[in-house]
């Protein structure tokens, strides 16, 4: 993977070059890529151990305790870390017009890698092609999972971008959008792809392709120039086996909907934001929750699922221009199954009953330099879990995270 960066970099740079020496041309007639990005560094100081991703760059929630031989908890340990992986290259394309629509395109990576082995590794974020109409947009490659709401989501330092409170997932999908005056109307068909669901084989996206149905959303928007607020509904469909472990053929699946309500208000410095998820089985999305075995056919082996459902919300509070105060708010909470669960659980967190957090962030820019510092004080309730996958007589663990970040944008 990082052999492909320095061709990938040498053709944008071509590209570039290229768009940029021709002459002037026509609207319908013009193609090019312009780069832009930012290189970012982070330092970070936890006061105990996190589950996390990418050698802790990517923080979900503190780690339950883990008693040694003395009673003493393990995770109870600080640690200190900097990283430059969140570095990222964005090339925005522009095509000649084509079935009478603009034609424009992404194509985005970062040295975020695919996996804690690959870290550094030079990695796909996004990649589509976009047709815009009069009133009418049609988006086609990897782009944001549709609850991730691209107007309405936390600005935090920390690369977490608010998770496990906030959707956080990139999907392969094709996305059409309808604008009826300041109404938006999107429907999108999804597969899953660096983001997956988790299963009897582990972290897969062969479940919902073998399930032959793609994530499907509808959300609806209305849009201002200062206020944004909307909805939206989440349906996906997994085929967690398609052979029992008795060697018999199955094509049981588990349903999950899910729902989010969002809004954004601005007013000169200052901007609020707020959002709430209720959903079944979001592991996908680096949220909470997931589904299990509620029973199986002692003859044949053949299971039925049930799912685990979480609620979630978050807000935002921003003031300042160059020089930005905010504090972010989340929390989320396991709802449990409506079924007793009679065999495994695919889950995120399943022993935990909630998660809380508090992160105030000052950022300060100058042209295309910004320093940041951000406090994120982070707490979850382990505990103990029923039959139905609640979580009771828990104890909250928290970490309280120091991160200073220095940005270059280009």
């Amino acid at each position: 993977m990082k052999k492909l960066f320095f061709p990938v970099l040498s053709f944008f740079i071509s590209v570039l070059i290229f768009s940029q020496s021709t002459p002037e041309k026509t609207t319908t007639d013009e193609f090019g890529i312009k780069l832009s990005g930012f290189v970012k560094t982070d330092v970070i100081f936890d006061t105990r151990d996190v589950v996390s991703i990418r050698e802790g760059h990517f923080l979900l929630y503190p780690s339950n305790e883990d008693m040694d031989i003395n009673n003493e908890d393990i995770n109870k340990k600080t640690s200190l870390n900097m990283l430059s992986i969140q570095t990222r290259l964005t090339g925005n394309i522009t095509g000649p017009e084509a079935f009478g629509a603009k034609i424009s395109g992404m194509l985005e990576g970062a040295f975020f890698g695919h996996s804690d082995g690959d870290i550094n590794g030079f990695r796909l974020r996004h990649a589509y092609v976009k047709l815009d109409w009069t009133n009418t947009s049609l988006l086609i490659g990897q782009f944001w999972h549709p609850m991730f709401i691209t107007e309405v989501f936390p600005g935090v330092i920390s690369f977490n971008t608010g998770v496990p409170f906030q959707p956080f997932s990139r999907n392969p999908q094709i996305r059409l959008t309808q604008k009826f005056d300041n109404f938006y109307v999107s429907l999108t068909a999804a597969s899953q792809r660096d983001f997956s669901s988790i299963g009897p084989q582990g972290t897969s996206s062969i479940y919902l392709r073998n399930s032959s149905i793609p994530i499907l959303d509808i959300n609806l928007k209305y849009k201002a120039d200062n206020f944004v607020a909307g909805v939206g509904g989440n349906y996906k469909s997994l085929m967690p086996r398609i052979v029992t472990t008795l060697d018999y053929k199955t094509d049981k699946r588990i349903n999950s909907l899910s729902a989010v309500v969002f809004g954004k208000y601005t007013s000169e410095d200052f901007t609020f934001k707020l959002e709430g998820i209720i959903g079944e089985n979001l592991t996908d999305l680096t949220m909470l929750g997931g589904y299990g075995i509620k029973s199986v056919d002692a003859a044949t082996g053949i299971e039925e699922y049930t799912n685990i459902q979480t609620l979630s919300s978050w807000s935002e509070i921003i003031y300042g221009k160059d020089l930005k105060f905010a504090l972010f708010l989340g929390l989320t909470k396991n709802l449990g199954s409506k079924d007793v669960i009679v065999g495994a659980s695919y889950t995120r967190g399943n022993n935990i009953d909630k998660v809380i957090r508090v992160a105030p962030r000052v950022e300060y820019r100058s042209g295309n330099t910004q320093f940041a510092g951000e406090i994120e004080y982070t707490s979850a309730g382990y505990g103990v879990v029923d039959n139905k996958g609640k979580v009771s007589d828990t104890k909250n663990i928290a970490n309280i995270r120091f991160l200073l970040a220095a940005y270059l944008f280009f």
